[in-house]
């Protein structure tokens, strides 16, 4: 069993990645693996909705949201992690998500359905909870069970080094490496026990608010 851990931080080394690598750690102690994937600091291009997805399986632009989609199959679980930028997620991740989740969908539903996923922010003081809420979106559409920690899992600092201070927050990030892994392993006994995971909807029902 393995974790991809998702870094949304402009700075490959900076405050989400210190985090996401307390997560990482407490999985590794429970004998589940973990690989980091950053998303760089290169300009991340927004949806635009072109669709060109559906026919393909890639995104029309070509950049680290397609290296991901490339790798994600081989994982059995996600944690992704942004820096709270103006009280949110960073642009960059913000752009990375949408194309990546709705891209990836073209892949087919397994890609992301029924894999635990969990949301890691970081802040120097305020913003994280509507952050968390942010990320937390992508995974309840996408049906994906969400694994939480003893506390939002939130960390904070200006700096890495901020981070290793937070004693709490610390705590948070390895209580949270651990029901992952708990959560992965019971999934698991559960598939050898033979009880069936759920049935997966043959077309999904859209409706609008005109009709």
């Amino acid at each position: 069993m393995k974790v991809l851990l998702v870094n949304g931080g402009p700075h490959p080394k900076g405050c989400t990645h210190t985090a996401l690598g307390l997560v990482g750690e407490a999985l590794e102690e429970n004998g589940v693996g973990s690989d980091e994937f950053w998303i760089q600091n290169k300009p991340i291009a927004g949806c635009i909705g072109c669709l060109t997805c559906r026919d393909t399986g890639r995104c029309v632009f070509r950049d680290r949201v397609d290296d991901f989609l490339d790798i994600a199959a081989d994982y059995d679980g996600f944690v992704f992690g942004s820096p709270v930028h103006y009280g949110g997620i960073t642009g960059n991740m913000k752009s990375f998500m949408d194309r990546a989740f709705y891209s990836g969908r073209a892949r087919g539903p397994e890609l992301f359905r029924l894999k635990p996923a969990a949301a890691v922010v970081s802040a120097r003081r305020m913003g994280t909870t509507t952050a968390l809420e942010q990320l937390n979106m992508y995974f309840e559409i996408e049906q994906m069970p969400v694994v939480s920690s003893r506390y939002w899992n939130a960390v904070h600092g200006a700096v890495a080094e901020d981070v290793l201070q937070d004693t709490e927050g610390m705590q948070v990030m390895r209580v949270l490496g651990q029901h992952m892994a708990w959560m992965l392993k019971s999934f698991q006994a559960s598939d050898e026990a033979g009880v069936a995971r759920p049935a997966l909807y043959d077309k999904r029902a859209q409706t609008n608010f005109i009709r």
